[in-house]
């Protein structure tokens, strides 16, 4: 099973699409180049009969418009980089059936959107984009994009939002209750649940050290399953 580099060195296509690439991403470290490669990798771990030159693809593009959390627009991002898509992929090799079913997996693998794809393709690129959210790699993307939009680790006065709604633009923490701690049950191929749910432990165990590093008890409504805001 070749690797993204391997497919990327043997074609000129796409080697060309990747430094294409690499001029529209900016320098957000959870939406960059390498997190691009991990969903390809992915994708592959879920799902070996996919069409390697169409699953990278898609990888490489799903989050070539960057829309920010905390924008009006957010809902539409995934639209909008599917849209880029269908500009950048008749440059590069790829027929019109190729670049609809790429188009398509990009358009509707976002959680914002709230879409279930109808493809294989979409569903390996929907899954492996949630896992990246999920486990250390998750904790730092949630923790940096936090901080990015000015949020604090947490509310130092009622960190488990006992007695305020949750909030996760204000508050880093809570978007492990609003979606994170959710998303394995959102997870559409058993490849892609399971491991969500090794990453989803890996997140639990730190809420459980952070509840004892603050001396604030996790209520019981916070440590088990469904979470509040969870789809």
């Amino acid at each position: 099973m070749p690797d993204a580099r391997s497919l990327v060195e043997a074609e000129p296509e796409l080697s060309n699409l990747a430094a294409a690439l690499r001029t529209h991403l900016d320098d957000d470290p959870g939406h960059d180049f390498h997190h691009a490669l991990r969903v390809f990798a992915w994708m592959r771990h879920i799902d070996p009969s996919l069409e390697a030159r169409e699953a990278l693809a898609a990888a490489l593009l799903h989050d070539v418009v960057n829309v920010a959390k905390d924008s009006p627009d957010r809902s539409r991002a995934s639209e909008l980089s599917a849209g880029m898509a269908r500009e950048l992929l008749p440059r590069h090799g790829f027929s019109a059936d190729a670049i609809e079913r790429i188009a398509a997996a990009i358009r509707d693998h976002s959680y914002s959107r709230g879409a279930v794809p109808e493809s294989a393709l979409g569903r390996a690129l929907q899954d492996s984009d949630r896992l990246e959210a999920l486990g250390a790699l998750g904790l730092m993307r949630c923790i940096s994009c936090g901080t990015k939009m000015g949020a604090r680790y947490f509310e130092p006065e009622d960190p488990w939002a006992e007695h305020r709604p949750l909030d996760d633009i204000r508050f880093s923490v809570d978007h492990l209750f609003t979606k994170l701690l959710g998303l394995p049950k959102t997870m559409t191929t058993e490849v892609g649940r399971r491991e969500a749910e090794r990453r989803v432990a890996f997140l639990r165990a730190f809420v459980d050290e952070l509840a004892r590093e603050i001396d604030t008890p996790l209520p019981s409504h916070r440590q088990t399953p469904p979470y509040a805001g969870a789809k």
